[in-house]
């Protein structure tokens, strides 16, 4: 028999999965919005590629949370 799900894992989760969501969203507008700028601006290639950079970093990083929340649910 299956112990009961404990509440307070699924708020720590839940609180998780939020913050990835804005991660990933906030990620998204603002690698978006230096793409923009740089081709307005015609920033070096090498200043718009940081900003590639980091958004492959955050999104890594979202993806490894919410690869740790699918272990923890399913435990």
């Amino acid at each position: 028999m299956k112990d009961a799900p404990d509440p307070d894992l699924d708020r720590q989760l839940a609180r998780q999965a939020r913050l990835v969501a804005i991660v990933i969203a906030g990620t998204t507008v603002l690698w978006l919005g230096a793409q923009w700028l740089g081709g307005k601006f015609g920033w070096e290639t090498r200043y718009v590629f940081l900003f590639d950079l980091a958004a492959m970093a955050a999104f890594v990083w979202a993806m490894i949370v919410t690869y740790r929340i699918w272990r923890k649910r399913r435990t």
